[in-house]
């Protein structure tokens, strides 16, 4: 890499912000982290102890009044504001990051594609589990036919977090585009449909169970594939037992893997991406091909996990303002997404399958 980085201004440092962007994009080459945006207290004296030399701002408003000064803007702020932060700034001239979920609806989305397209410029979804390790690894197996035809994928992002822990992920009002299918629910959607491509049919199953909770913490939704596949989506809050994070059935095998790409926990220890050892796990947390036996009896043979790689997603947005190369995840990927998330809250709220 050669040249000027991209300045990047970064709104929001909680979760999103301070544990997977800020460290990713300072990790990438061709990228360097100029201001974050934050008012709160604490949250500033956190990203000037990670990055001293990092302006602040209290309001993206800062941002926007000297969008000559910067390059890209990535949003890691609250749900609500996705929308209305990318929509300004587009309208002043800067490519766009966006957490996942784009928006609360479909409509929006692809109102800001148009947007981006109308001003020449990038808008893309960081929706960094396409580069998890098991996710890696069961794109490589179903593009390479190990399972012959797929007939059904289980994918669950499960937990047990029997109390709530409060705030606008948790909050009831649909404003906040809260809860989980919203949540977690986008990184399960996002990859069955790069999987196995768009979706026809969706039902779901989705209620609040903890008490003092207010948005939904315990979903099911079932999807059909064009091609004809069905993927079966779990994610709760509430699973006092874990089951696969995927469990995946064809005519020539299945595949099935336990626990979750290490590259979270370990961006939450405060590590950094490097060289060595980046995404990789132990051998005991291999996943297992085979059929005609369990793989916890010791059936089928165990399939080196590839290793996961965030920063993928941040080089080829570097890529793609320097050279024009892909988008990673593209504002219209993200509507097709939305398109089942709507679906599902419909479908669970009326009991009934919607047929897109």
């Amino acid at each position: 890499m050669t040249g000027t980085p991209f300045r990047v201004g970064l709104v929001g440092y909680g979760l999103a912000g301070s544990v997977f962007h800020a460290p990713l994009i300072a990790a990438a080459e061709g990228l360097a982290l100029d201001t974050v945006v934050t008012s709160n207290p604490q949250r500033r004296e956190q990203a000037r102890a990670d990055f001293p030399d990092v302006r602040l701002a209290a309001g993206p408003d800062e941002l926007f009044a000297r969008a000559g000064e910067l390059d890209l803007i990535v949003l890691a702020s609250p749900n609500k504001t996705h929308v209305p932060l990318a929509t300004a700034a587009l309208k002043a001239g800067l490519p766009v990051v966006v957490d996942k979920p784009l928006a609360g609806t479909a409509a929006e989305a692809r109102d800001l594609a148009a947007l981006a397209d109308e001003r020449g410029l990038l808008l893309s979804v960081f929706q960094n589990r396409r580069w998890d390790n098991d996710f890696l690894t069961l794109r490589k197996l179903v593009a390479e036919g190990e399972l012959g035809d797929v007939w059904r994928f289980e994918s669950r992002f499960e937990r047990w977090r029997p109390r709530p822990k409060g705030g606008w992920r948790e909050s009831g009002d649909p404003a906040e585009i809260g809860g989980l299918l919203y949540d977690l629910g986008s990184h399960l959607v996002d990859q069955a449909l790069v999987l196995f491509g768009p979706a026809t049919q969706v039902y779901a199953e989705s209620v609040v169970r903890r008490a003092g909770a207010e948005a939904d913490d315990d979903t099911f939704i079932a999807v059909t594939h064009a091609g004809g596949v069905r993927s079966h989506l779990h994610v709760s809050s509430t699973a006092a037992q874990l089951g696969p994070r995927f469990r995946v059935l064809g005519s020539r095998a299945g595949y099935v893997k336990y626990g979750l790409d290490p590259q979270e926990a370990a961006l939450r220890e405060g590590r950094r991406p490097g060289p060595e050892g980046w995404g990789t796990e132990d051998e005991s947390l291999w996943g297992r091909i085979g059929s005609g036996e369990s793989p916890l009896t010791g059936g089928g043979r165990p399939v080196p996990t590839l290793p996961g790689d965030y920063p993928a997603y941040y080089a080829a947005v570097t890529a793609a303002l320097r050279d024009g190369a892909p988008n990673p995840v593209t504002a219209r990927e993200a509507a097709a997404a939305l398109d089942v998330l709507e679906a599902a809250r419909r479908s669970a709220r009326d009991g009934v399958t919607v047929t897109l």
